[in-house]
Order: C-alpha cells, then sequence, then structure tokens
C-alpha cells in the first residue's frame, strides 16, 4: 500500500489553522477513494533544531560510513520512502514558518535523498512521486511566493520530483472579504485535483 505523508508547518493557536483545514480537505478526499497509508508529521512536536558545526561534523560521519540508522536521519527517511507528500504552510513574512526550514535542512542529505552525479549535478533519491504544497494568507501572494518557490527549488533540483502543486486561499483577511466563502472555493479545487489524481494509475 503506498504512503501518504502529511507534513504539518501549522503553528497552534486558539483559532483553527486554515491551512491545515484546506489541507485535511484534500487528505480525506484521496484517502476515501483510494488505498493509502498515512503518516503525519506534526513540526511543532518535533524537536527541531538548527544544525550546528558539532551537529553537522556528527551528520557528515555517518554519511561517510553509509549509516543511516540514527534519529538523526527519521525524518530524511519517512520522506525518501513516501509515494506522495503534502505539505501545510501559513504564508508568514513572504515565505513559511522557520520550523518547515528547519525540516528541510533535516531532509538534505547526500547519498539517502539525493546524490551528485558524475557531472556533479544532484540526482534524487527519493520515492516520491508528487507533492503537494498547500498554504493561506490574510492578502494577497502574487509574484511573491517565495515560500513555494523554495520548496519547488529544492524538491525538484535536489530530490528529483516533478510533479508538484501549489493550493491558496488568499485574501482571508481583507476587509469586505468572505473568509468562508473564500475557503469553500479553495477546498472545491483542492478536492477536484485529489480526484483527478485517484483516476489515474496509483503508484507501484
Amino acid at each position: 500500500m503506498p504512503t501518504l505523508l502529511y507534513v504539518n508547518a501549522c503553528v497552534k493557536r486558539e483559532i483553527p489553522s486554515r491551512t491545515n483545514r484546506l489541507a485535511q480537505a484534500y487528505l480525506k478526499k484521496h484517502l476515501e477513494t483510494s488505498s493509502w497509508t498515512l503518516q503525519t508529521v506534526t513540526l511543532e512536536e518535533e524537536d527541531l533544531t538548527p544544525l550546528t558545526g558539532k551537529g553537522l561534523a556528527e551528520r557528515e560521519d555517518s554519511i561517510r560510513k553509509g549509516d543511516f540508522s540514527g534519529e538523526t536521519f527519521r525524518l530524511a527517511r519517512s520522506f525518501a520512502a513516501a509515494d506522495e507528500v503534502v505539505i501545510a504552510a501559513p504564508y508568514w513574512d513572504m515565505s513559511f514558518p522557520a520550523l518547515l526550514k528547519l525540516y528541510i535542512e533535516h531532509l538534505c542529505v547526500n547519498r539517502l535523498t539525493f546524490c551528485y552525479g558524475d557531472t556533479g549535478r544532484p540526482q534524487g533519491l527519493v520515492h516520491v512521486k508528487k507533492l503537494v504544497y498547500v498554504t493561506t494568507s490574510g492578502g494577497p501572494i502574487g509574484a511573491a511566493n517565495f515560500g513555494f518557490d523554495y520548496v519547488k527549488g529544492i524538491c525538484s533540483t535536489l530530490f528529483g520530483i516533478t510533479d508538484i502543486s501549489f493550493f491558496s486561499a488568499e485574501g482571508l483577511d481583507i476587509d469586505g472579504h468572505d473568509p468562508e466563502a473564500i475557503l469553500a472555493q479553495a477546498i472545491d479545487r483542492i478536492t477536484a485535483d485529489a480526484d483527478a489524481q485517484d483516476s489515474s494509475p496509483r503508484p507501484a
């Protein structure tokens, strides 16, 4: 059974996350029409810290030995083994919460999620066939979609993922806008994508 990895980069607050709500609509539709094993990583519950000189030295020593069994590589292992990944990250400060950057830092492991080919160019080693990036914003995102652009760049260039989709609900906090109507329209779009994918051949 293929694995669907949900990376929740939303921050828990008294008000339920609108980004998580949009992502959950996709997951629900996807899971009810296809057979998947759902795996969830909630970044706020992970002990994510920036890589320091000491941490990098320890990690590089393990990489040289070809030993990826340690806790340091747990997140990278689960990402590499997934068939599809859904990332939910609110649009913060023109990108995304810092927790997502730390997560990506832990994914970029030479010889586990990517390697360098004979020409020096990175080659993806992950099993991921499709990545869906979900976000919500108080205002319009427009061309300043730096968070998604970064994720797309990393995932396509390093990991070799070519099927990458973006879904958003924007302008939720603009006076005169109806946030529920905007979310409902975004949910219609994202569930239609899940329907379209589920009508295509399933991953092996």
